[in-house]
């Protein structure tokens, strides 16, 4: 199966808000929600990536030539490459009816491994969606990450529970998700949470606590001081703010701010290895992807994710080697421009 292949099987199942298009830019559907678009005018999924369509590479290939290095060692596991299928949920209302999230994530998770990547599951109302994560995580040696949503905290330690019986080498929680419409007025409240309450969350964790949802430096100062080993630089794929900047904008000041104390992923718009490129240039230490993985299980199920994997891992390399980094700790800043 070629990726062109898997576009057009996607396109005959995917239901009627995702085109599968070519380039998932997020035009075509941009602001369709229920649906993969973002909130309001979706003018911040479209922002996510184009900004990275602005950056240029810097190619230099007066250098010896030997075999690139893509391996990213991560919590005590060594992956093939360092990019993350991010959490996505309720893929039957939003992608259509072929799966629902406990298959999506059984196929997602083990096609993930295999492949030498890993995945981040989604969470949802019903407690049968994370249970069904974290069967597909422990059937997979625990080479995935649970992504619990922002509940209360009695929630929280109950979803906890469920997650630590797969072994998880991390668990995530996505705060920025405090903007999705079914967790505002719960009793009791769900939502956005502060220093101490994500520091009692991120000690219970038991694993290394991530935190998705981080737009700012001073929200990145705050997960540290709460305790995560690691954050997402991430507005939800648009999903829960209009308006917001581009991930691609605020990463650099978010890097140079704690780059040095916690590992830093960034989603959002990241399409290509060569996109995968220019995050890490900009001091990320892996990327996630949401809605082409969608595209892919839907358009070739297991078959459809190795495919997509292998192309950008293909580009990724010819990135790397064209600019001059054998390894991804060789990816730098001067490798890349602005405009």
């Amino acid at each position: 199966m070629t990726y062109d292949e898997l576009l057009k099987n996607a396109r005959t199942c995917i239901g009627p808000f995702c085109k599968a298009c070519p380039v998932c830019n997020g035009v075509a559907c941009r602001n369709t929600i229920p649906g993969p678009g973002s909130k309001g005018t979706g003018d911040t999924a479209v922002r996510n990536y184009q900004k990275w369509q602005e950056i240029r590479l810097n190619m230099d290939t007066l250098h010896e030539n030997k075999q690139v290095d893509t391996t990213l060692p991560l919590f005590g596991k060594t992956f093939r490459y360092p990019i993350f299928a991010a959490p996505v949920g309720a893929v039957n209302m939003h992608y259509g009816e072929k799966y629902d999230d406990v298959r999506y994530n059984d196929i997602l998770v083990s096609a993930c491994r295999e492949n030498g990547i890993a995945a981040f599951t989604g969470d949802g109302v019903n407690s049968k969606v994370m249970e069904a994560a974290a069967a597909a995580i422990a059937k997979a040696g625990g080479t995935g990450i649970p992504t619990i949503k922002p509940w209360n905290i009695g929630i929280v330690r109950e979803k906890l529970e469920i997650v630590k019986k797969a072994d998880a080498f991390a668990v995530a929680m996505d705060v920025d998700a405090a903007g999705l419409p079914f967790l505002k007025n719960m009793t009791p409240p769900a939502g956005s949470k502060s220093v101490e309450e994500l520091r009692e969350i991120a000690e219970a964790a038991g694993v290394p606590f991530i935190v998705k949802g981080i737009m700012t430096v001073r929200g990145a100062l705050k997960a540290k001081e709460a305790g995560a080993a690691a954050i997402v630089v991430s507005n939800h794929g648009g999903r829960v703010l209009d308006q917001c900047p581009a991930t691609a904008e605020v990463l650099p000041e978010i890097a140079d701010a704690v780059g040095n104390d916690m590992k830093i992923f960034v989603d959002g718009g990241i399409r290509s290895g060569t996109d995968v490129f220019k995050a890490l240039a900009h001091g990320a230490d892996a990327v996630l992807i949401a809605r082409p993985f969608v595209t892919a299980v839907y358009g070739g199920a297991a078959e459809g994710i190795s495919v997509y994997v292998q192309k950008l891992a293909g580009e990724l390399a010819d990135a790397m080697t064209m600019c001059g980094a054998f390894s991804l700790g060789e990816i730098s800043a001067d490798m890349v421009r602005r405009g």
